[in-house]
């Protein structure tokens, strides 16, 4: 019986740690992991289109995919909207380590 106890307690707490949100900051920002994921998925399939045509990223924008997390809607309206996409990006360009929480831009692990 304090066996089953035991592993019920157990499986309680890797649930609850396992079902705990991972987040991404940006200085007064927070977003969630899965959104950035996806964020990075955008940036990366418009790097792919043409890698030759360098004045084609400059003018880029994930606020012009329909694809974009609504979370990121607010992001688009401000003026420093490229930059912050630029190191949300960065921050998840080894999502293991973000998954894990060696990030230091990443919160909610514990």
């Amino acid at each position: 019986m304090k066996g089953f106890l035991s592993f019920a307690v157990l499986a309680v707490l890797l649930l609850v740690h396992s079902s705990q949100a991972v987040y991404v900051q940006d200085g007064d920002l927070k977003f969630s992991l899965e959104s950035v994921k996806k964020l990075k998925e955008l940036m990366d399939e418009n790097r792919h289109i043409n890698p030759r045509m360098v004045a084609s990223m400059a003018s880029y924008s994930p606020c012009d995919e329909k694809d974009l997390p609504e979370e990121f809607r607010s992001v688009c309206k401000r003026e420093d909207a490229s930059m912050i996409f630029e190191r949300l990006n960065l921050a998840v360009q080894e999502a293991d380590l973000c998954e894990i929480c060696a990030n230091a831009a990443c919160a909610g692990c514990f």
